[in-house]
């Protein structure tokens, strides 16, 4: 099949734009138009969707993390995929390049969306009032078997909309995150794990085809059979070489009810072979979803996710958390449809009878299926109504190798965190390395099993506190030389960067030559320091205008040069 790639030698509107630059004045923005960006911009019939007021600036110049505060530009609400992929051409084809960040809830939390003095896509504006002011996402049903159906989204849609969508159909997607109202090209740009990633994996091990705009301007249907490298570089490639403005995501059928599961225990080694034992099951003895997470007598009565427990309960678990250094609670879910009842009976007794949680402290709840996925909106909407959701969010989630989780327990749960009066849980979880597809940029750790373990704390008085320990445990994973890895990571240092990457490294350095040689896309992650930029840059600029030019191509000698200068630079 051939790749769907659309191009043009010349781009009409740049044959034209600088014959109208005198008309910029009927526009209205020649006044106030900033100096970062070209004042040509204003010709293109994308400029009436670009804002530069205070108020649009303002929205999009920090993120969920309230940590940083970065103003762009300008921002682009576009009416159509047409005004990104224009955009992108424009910026890459002009003298005055600008660096561009798409965004879709702004759910980053160090800054990563955000783009100084560039151009931020504010992709909500396709959600619902596109061309045709419909939503774009399409469900194809199999006649055959629900596993081979499949959803088409828009890279700017809401998982929590897909879900609707799907659920018409009685279908599903098959992994999710805890959080559903983040959009799909942002949680596929990362990688979108939550309990039911031990056995399907990721997000991004569940997608089937992509359209992506390269950091050329290039509109591109890629797959893992039609341009395979950009369709693995993308997934999990933190928006540094496309944005995603299509996703053909696979479907199962959906379930309506579930077994919602919580099991408390004193003793971690006990915690997590039963959590590891879990895993290792079929959907039939075991979780068709599986987390966890760390208690304290403080944090089980302020965090958003204790309301599955009776005030009774709480009680009960906080008393016993203050006779132990930590609690851990493993969460678990078992599916089913009406009429299955006593089948999910039997076969969750059975598997209670072999885990060596703390007894008389196993507790259930029976829901709908999409109350059990949106389960996190309550929690978000409590926290709305009291102002606290909208506060600095200094959230840590790193991935430990299953060899070194009991001492991360030891050193972290309980000596770093051991006095925790922080707002927002604590997750711990496996995952089988199996269910990722080394293929993508996502990086873990090169173990098996592997634990998620994520410290989404929240405050405004305790931020230099949280900050202050989130180092601290960073420190203790390098200096006891765990071997984790950070997910969503952010590095201050060319070198951490290149650690964190490994020998994926030289990969993604080529990856990004060849998809966004001018360094245009995603800014915020800031994976590439000044120096570097400018040896980069020094490098694609010796490449031939035909290969600069054309998608998926670049200059392999320049390639292998520049890994070389890497190489150099990082044993420096």
């Amino acid at each position: 099949m051939m790749s769907s790639v659309r191009t043009s030698s010349i781009p009409p509107f740049l044959i034209v734009v600088f014959l109208v630059s005198s008309l910029m004045s009927i526009i209205g923005h020649d006044k106030q138009w900033p100096t970062s960006l070209p004042q040509q911009l204003q010709a293109l019939d994308l400029a009436t969707r670009i804002r530069l007021d205070q108020h649009a600036i303002g929205q999009v110049s920090t993120d969920f993390g309230r940590l940083k505060h970065v103003l762009p530009a300008a921002v682009l609400q576009p009416s159509s995929v047409d005004d990104m992929v224009t955009l992108v051409q424009f910026s890459y084809m002009s003298e005055q390049s600008f660096k561009i960040a798409p965004r879709g809830q702004g759910h980053s939390v160090r800054g990563q969306a955000l783009v100084p003095g560039g151009v931020v896509i504010e992709t909500s504006s396709l959600r619902h009032g596109g061309v045709d002011g419909k939503a774009r996402i399409t469900v194809y049903p199999s006649k055959s078997a629900p596993m081979f159906a499949y959803v088409d989204v828009g890279g700017e849609q809401l998982w929590i909309d897909v879900l609707w969508e799907t659920l018409k159909h009685g279908l599903t997607p098959r992994s999710w995150t805890d959080y559903l109202y983040l959009t799909v090209g942002g949680t596929l740009s990362n990688a979108g794990i939550s309990g039911q990633a031990f056995l399907h994996g990721p997000q991004i091990s569940n997608v089937h085809e992509l359209d992506i705009i390269t950091g050329k301007g290039n509109m591109i249907t890629c797959s893992a059979d039609n341009e395979p490298d950009l369709f693995f570089a993308v997934l999990g490639g933190l928006g540094q070489f496309g944005i995603i403005t299509r996703a053909r995501i696979a479907l199962e059928h959906a379930p309506q009810m579930v077994r919602w599961v919580r099991l408390i225990y004193t003793d971690f080694t006990k915690f997590v072979a039963d959590q590891e034992r879990s895993i290792s099951l079929d959907q039939k003895r075991g979780f068709n979803y599986l987390e966890g997470f760390v208690l304290t007598g403080y944090n089980l009565t302020s965090n958003w996710r204790s309301s599955f427990f009776s005030g009774k309960v709480i009680g009960r678990i906080s008393s016993l958390a203050a006779r132990h250094s930590a609690v851990y609670c493993l969460e678990g879910a078992k599916y089913y449809d009406h009429g299955m009842e006593s089948k999910v009976d039997e076969e969750l007794g059975s598997l209670l009878e072999e885990l060596n949680f703390v007894p008389g402290f196993d507790f259930q709840n029976d829901i709908t299926y999409m109350h059990f996925l949106n389960r996190v909106r309550d929690g978000e909407l409590k926290l709305r109504s009291m102002g606290l959701w909208d506060i600095p969010h200094p959230w840590l989630t790193i991935f430990v190798p299953r060899s070194r989780i009991v001492d991360f327990d030891q050193g972290v749960f309980k000596h770093i965190l051991k006095s925790n009066k922080s707002k927002g849980p604590i997750l711990i979880y496996p995952m089988n390395r199996t269910k990722w597809d080394e293929r993508t940029s996502a990086v873990i750790p090169d173990e098996e099993i592997f634990y998620s373990v994520g410290l989404l704390r929240s405050g405004v008085h305790e931020l230099e506190q949280l900050e202050a320990q989130n180092k601290e445990i960073l420190q203790f994973c390098k200096a006891s030389r765990i071997g984790c890895k950070q997910y969503l990571p952010h590095y201050e240092t060319q070198v951490d960067w290149m650690k964190h990457f490994g020998p994926q490294w030289d990969l993604f350095v080529e990856r990004k030559m060849r998809y966004d040689p001018k360094l245009l896309l995603a800014p915020g992650q800031r994976i590439f320091g000044s120096e570097f930029s400018r040896q980069f840059l020094a490098n694609v600029s010796k490449l031939t205008p035909s290969k600069a030019d054309k998608p998926g191509e670049s200059s392999s000698c320049n390639i292998r040069n520049f890994n070389e200068e890497s190489k150099r630079n990082r044993a420096n």
